[in-house]
């Protein structure tokens, strides 16, 4: 791997094609990078002009007096190669490319332009970010190599002064998106670390920067804007490495449309678009996804602030000067999944001390104007988080004069500083930027989206309990199969292979162990129903949807029904699919009643295969009420998926009835993901549809299996 640093932390830069006028990209650039004092060497690169927005020029990288670091290419996209070749000769170890013209352009040119700029870079082992890129800025480096016009601040600093919250980076494949995140960010007293826009990602790739900066110790939370991921491979590892370093990653992923058409022989093909995929990676790894630009820099502001005292639950104290808007905040916290519980009588008792006979001490905590002119935001907050069945405190405010806040800045101050739990102020009206900035040095959050401040305290405590339990000691896992007999099963069958040649090759696995046998004559099925009620099934790999075919019968009971059953659904089936190869007809006890379910596996292009669950029925055909996740699945996470379902209380037993078999369904989930993970090379798809969930102590029974071989294999 080429060395990222050079890229992002040079003490020498080349800007190749650099410009007088400020008025055109190639001038903006070196105008941005002047605005801030960054303390290494700037050097234009101009063939024509011996000086340039009043530094010395050199018609080219080699004739700069010393080693260059960095060289930002700003020229036409024919031109990039040859200047690329200039720049390795002369030892430059990284190359920022801001062309547009590469891979992004219809046509096969710009897929071959970028694919020779990847030759040249690998020729020279440089780092090479873009093309196509709004480039990047270090801000402790004050380095902003880019002609993004949020970058011209005047005289803002680029970081808070006094704020010693986390540090927040941005790693975006959109250059205009990246520095958006910023220019949100920064009025609301955000210390950024890095924004870097990877564009079309020839050489170095967004999980390659976030990698280095998880590595490098500057940064303590990362905004990802993802378009696409080149190395799918990249993805767990990284994420995992930000879990367990505690960095939270906050990201947004584009294009969550399903995918385009796709031979639908199994509803887990049909129900798994290409953002599912990465959802369920996101899941696995507690990477926190964002709806909008506002709620990404609002969740960053919520880690940035609170990252090293993170809520321990979900129990939230609320304390407003307005009865109206502390009540539609406890709204707004309930509906995004927080407690609002009653104080503690002690806790109460302090309160009621200072309350005026109209105030309340419940939670809202609802301490009127009066005590705000007497106690301030902060003894308030403080006297709140002291109960100890809360694990966070929301105080309502206008926040929009300063003069009061400023009387009491001592006080936050220290507040903010001794503060064990998260306390974090939404504004109900625009916060006046003198209280924003005093409250974020002093330790708070400031909010002006109540929406927004609700999602960020659950993300929060969702990711401090998610990444404890992520911690602990790995479930040792006691599933395990016959991988040569499940191979011997699916190597002698096509690659649709039929429900008695799937159920045959789960069984290695332990999964589906019902009675089932296969009758070549009418006489067979009646021999082999015992006397109660079966189901009729034709098998053959050429019918995987026998309902379509008219080639099942249900609830068949008696000689006289079994033989007109069977010899119904063959004849059926035979005018269905005239050539197809039948290998009889399965006979199945009708299964007593319980929950359906729907259990897939679908192979994914970039991720591999990908564990379904969904409740059956209406669920799965109408609400799409499924969840996915990569294989294998322990069974730690099969429980965690289930609960995740909408429908999920079903299985808890509703009106009476007795809850579920979860433990039984748990089990079925891990082999099956097991069964997924040790076949991944050659399986497309699963479809167990339906499982019946019988309840508690009951198990569960496999209705019905269908499994698809790669076609490649």
């Amino acid at each position: 791997m080429a060395d990222i640093r050079a890229l992002l932390w040079p003490k020498t830069v080349a800007i190749v094609g650099a410009a007088e006028d400020a008025n055109i990209l190639r001038g903006r650039i070196l105008n941005v990078m002047k605005m801030h004092d960054f303390s290494g060497q700037l050097y234009p690169v101009n063939r024509r002009l011996e000086m340039v927005r009043g530094l010395k020029a050199y018609p080219s990288v080699d004739a700069i007096p010393e080693p260059v670091d960095l060289a930002a290419l700003i020229i036409p996209a024919d031109a990039v190669l040859d200047e690329m070749e200039r720049c390795g000769v002369a030892g430059v170890k990284a190359v920022q490319i801001l062309a547009s013209g590469f891979a992004e352009e219809p046509g096969e040119k710009g897929d071959a332009l970028q694919a020779k700029l990847r030759q040249v870079a690998e020729k020279y082992d440089m780092a090479v970010a873009g093309p196509n890129s709004e480039g990047f800025a270090n801000l402790a480096l004050k380095l902003c190599c880019t002609f993004s016009p949020t970058m011209e601040m005047g005289g803002q600093p680029l970081i808070p002064e006094d704020n010693a919250n986390g540090r927040i980076a941005v790693v975006a494949q959109s250059g205009g998106v990246g520095f958006s995140f910023y220019d949100r960010g920064r009025p609301k007293e955000l210390p950024f670390s890095h924004i870097v826009t990877t564009g079309n990602e020839a050489c170095l790739e967004s999980l390659n920067v976030v990698e280095h900066l998880l590595d490098d110790g500057g940064t303590d939370v990362i905004m990802m804007f993802m378009e696409d991921v080149k190395t799918p491979d990249l993805l767990a590892p990284v994420a995992e490495k930000a879990l367990r370093a505690g960095k939270p990653l906050i990201a947004v992923k584009i294009g969550q449309s399903e995918a385009g058409a796709r031979a639908a022989q199994s509803h887990t093909a049909a129900l798994a678009g290409a953002y599912e995929a990465y959802h369920a990676i996101f899941q696995r790894y507690g990477i926190i996804e964002g709806r909008d630009q506002d709620e990404m820099v609002d969740l960053a502001q919520g880690f940035s602030v609170h990252g090293r005292r993170l809520p321990a639950g979900k129990r939230v104290g609320i304390f407003t000067a307005s009865g109206g808007a502390g009540g539609w905040m406890a709204d707004a916290a309930v509906a995004a999944g927080l407690e609002v519980p009653e104080l503690d009588l002690s806790t109460r008792a302090r309160i009621d001390e200072v309350l005026p006979s109209y105030g309340t001490s419940h939670n809202p905590v609802d301490g009127t104007a009066q005590v705000i002119r007497q106690k301030g935001y902060a003894e308030m907050c403080e006297m709140i988080a002291a109960s100890d069945n809360i694990d966070a405190v929301i105080a309502v405010t206008s926040a929009r004069n300063p003069v009061g806040w400023m009387h009491e800045r001592e006080r936050l101050l220290r507040v903010g500083g001794e503060a064990e739990k998260p306390i974090m102020l939404w504004a109900y009206t625009l916060p006046h930027p003198e209280v924003q900035q005093l409250v974020s040095r002093a330790g708070f959050s400031m909010f002006a989206n109540m929406r927004n401040i609700t999602s960020s305290l659950a993300a929060m405590a969702d990711y401090r309990a998610f990444r404890d339990d992520f911690l602990k000691p790995a479930e040792a896992s006691a599933v395990s199969g016959d991988t040569d007999a499940a191979a011997a099963v699916m190597d002698g069958a096509q690659s649709v292979l039929s429900e008695h040649d799937s159920r045959n090759a789960l069984k290695a696995y332990g999964i589906g162990d019902e009675p089932l046998a296969l009758a070549a004559t009418a006489e067979e099925a009646i021999t082999a129903s015992g006397g109660g009620a079966v189901v009729l099934k034709v098998q053959s790999a050429a019918i995987p949807h026998k309902t379509d075919a008219g080639a099942i019968a249900l609830n068949v009971q008696g000689n006289e029904a079994i033989a007109a059953a069977f010899d119904t659904i063959t004849e059926s089936a035979r005018a269905f699919a005239p050539d197809a190869e039948i290998q009889g007809v399965s006979v199945q006890p009708m299964a007593a009643d319980g929950v359906d379910v729907i259990l897939g596996v679908h192979r994914d292009e970039k991720f591999g295969p990908l564990m379904m669950i969904g409740l059956g029925g209406i669920h799965v055909e109408v609400l799409n009420d499924v969840v996915f996740a990569p294989v294998p699945v322990a069974p730690k996470e099969a429980r965690r998926l289930i609960g995740a379902l909408k429908g999920a209380a079903i299985l808890d037993g509703l009106r009476g009835q007795a809850p579920a078999d979860t433990d039984a369904l748990i089990d079925i989930i891990t082999r099956l993901s097991q069964f997924a993970a040790d076949f991944a090379d050659r399986i497309d798809e699963i479809d167990l549809n339906p499982v019946r969930v019988h309840p508690e102590g009951g198990g569960v029974t496999l209705l019905d299996a269908l499994i698809i071989q790669r076609r490649d294999t």
